[in-house]
């Protein structure tokens, strides 16, 4: 109820549980209490079907018992735990209470499998196997998602199985990416960059770096407006970790290849968001994650190390 910007939804369904509970104790008074007139054979003289009769006999004890029993129970039940609209219950009872309680008693559980990992370096673990094993689950659970069962992601979700790093690829920065995230914004640069024949001349001169099918004529008038690109990308292109720039001149296209992929990333820019795990893994999990996470693209170094 609290993502609400009023308490008025808190109050309607207070009120419609409260009408609910009321509703029924009324129905079974009301039941109670009303007499109808019955004829000498104890009957209502309502008859269905030619001859199916209604009888005037009162509600069954038990039955009645039963059906204040509910009402006290459900009264009970709201004062305990949640239901009357935003009142929490005497018992402050709630599933996310319940599922931190769950997460911390498996985290306790699982302490003692991880202690044999933390002394190890991410690239260290690359080379465990029981390491690896437990860091592939953490991964199709957790990272599979968006990269892929096979980590080689998709448009817009990098690959993790190749040499091409946009903030560094060693086991500590992976770490940090997998615990703090990463947000990647590229602005719009058309107004920087020129007309709009000066942005394409620039997306050709993107592709050339790369030595993909380009217009030379076009790549060279366009190379004087790269200028406006090269703060982040450097004048050679090949990008800069430090501000999570990516590298133009290795043919690894994130957002789309081609010049018209090109021309919408200066016109619009894209924001990219990597959400951090730090909240959702334990220190020790992002450590093995991390080492998985690095072996998928050293596997020569971790056969070496075997």
């Amino acid at each position: 109820m609290s993502d609400f910007i009023s308490d008025f939804w808190s109050h309607y369904v207070a009120v419609l549980t409260a009408a609910g509970i009321a509703g029924c104790a009324i129905l079974l008074w009301v039941a109670g209490r009303k007499k109808v007139a019955a004829r000498s054979d104890n009957t209502t003289g309502h008859v269905w079907d030619e001859d199916l009769t209604e009888m005037n006999n009162p509600l069954p004890m038990w039955w009645v018992g039963l059906f204040i029993l509910t009402i006290v129970f459900s009264v009970g039940y709201l004062v305990a735990y949640p239901g009357f609209g935003s009142y929490q219950g005497e018992l402050k009872w709630s599933t996310k209470s319940e599922y931190e309680t769950e997460v911390a008693r498996a985290t306790r559980e699982l302490e003692p499998l991880y202690a044999q990992f933390t002394a190890k370096s991410p690239e260290d673990l690359a080379a465990d196997t029981n390491a690896m094993a437990i860091g592939e689950r953490l991964f199709m659970n957790n990272c599979a998602q968006c990269h892929g069962s096979d980590a080689r992601g998709s448009k817009s979700f990098p690959n993790l199985a190749d040499a091409d790093w946009l903030h560094g690829g060693t086991g500590d920065k992976i770490k940090e990416t997998i615990t703090k995230g990463r947000t990647g914004v590229m602005p719009p640069m058309a107004a920087a960059v020129g007309s709009s024949d000066d942005v394409k001349n620039v997306a050709q001169y993107v592709l050339s770096l790369s030595n993909s099918p380009h217009d030379s004529v076009r790549a060279q008038l366009g190379k004087s407006k790269f200028a406006a690109c090269a703060a982040c990308h450097g004048m050679d292109g090949k990008g800069n970790p430090a501000l999570g720039a990516p590298n133009l001149a290795d043919d690894i296209w994130l957002h789309g290849w081609g010049e018209q992929a090109i021309i919408a990333m200066i016109n619009n820019g894209k924001t990219n968001q990597m959400p951090a795990q730090e909240d959702k893994l334990t220190p020790a999990q992002i450590h093995v994650l991390s080492g998985y996470v690095w072996g998928l693209s050293n596997k020569p170094q971790v056969a070496a190390k075997q």
